[in-house]
């Protein structure tokens, strides 16, 4: 089968006093979204997934438009700031040097409700638990950068999972999955939908 893990769009900045964030996508991240859907449009999905949180949600719904079905929520693709009652896009943080931005460049982790090794073991569990429900199927799960880190450091043998790499948004990463337990990466960072596009990708790329 093939796991497409999907970054989802880019979404506002929300700062709140309490709560959780969970901010929707900003008019860019709806744009990005709209041209991923466009991208995969044409290849075959068997199923699509999204965390609960809002901006997975509204980066799949276009998507699912595009398939006529609907969207399956997983909890266990969550990103492990869910709870957080602020989220900053990582540019902006790098772009004023934000205490953040160089907690994640030292490799800290940021979250309270759960350790490193509990966050990496629920995405594998997780998407594991989804590999094992679709043998020889095609399906998309549109998540967080967190998530993918963890799930391809996993694949690859990475020590310890976190930090590896930057995920840009709605960017594809592709991994064949064997009934005999073999994973493979196929794409990391695909991106190709948002080439002169003029929208933003990340934080190394412009559309």
């Amino acid at each position: 089968m093939e796991l497409l893990l999907i970054r989802h769009a880019l979404p506002e900045r929300v700062e709140l006093e309490s709560g959780a964030a969970d901010p929707p996508l900003s008019a860019a991240g709806h744009d990005q979204s709209k041209h991923l859907a466009d991208y995969l449009e044409h290849e075959r999905l068997d199923a699509i997934y999204a965390s609960p949180l809002r901006r997975a949600v509204q980066t799949a719904q276009p998507l699912a438009e595009a398939h006529a079905c609907s969207v399956t929520l997983v909890a266990d693709v969550a990103e492990w700031d869910r709870n957080s009652s602020e989220y900053v896009p990582i540019e902006v943080l790098k772009a004023t040097n934000d205490p953040r931005w160089q907690a994640m460049v030292a490799g800290e982790w940021g979250s309270e409700d759960e350790t490193a090794e509990q966050f990496n073991a629920r995405v594998i569990s997780a998407l594991e638990g989804l590999i094992a429900a679709h043998s020889g199927h095609r399906i998309a799960v549109v998540c967080h950068g967190g998530v993918i880190n963890a799930y391809l450091a996993h694949v690859l043998g990475v020590p310890d999972g976190q930090p590896f790499f930057y995920p840009n948004y709605t960017s594809i990463h592709r991994v064949a999955a064997a009934r005999s337990g073999e994973r493979s990466i196929v794409t990391i960072n695909e991106t190709s939908h948002l080439r002169r596009t003029g929208l933003p990708m990340g934080l190394f790329q412009g559309g």
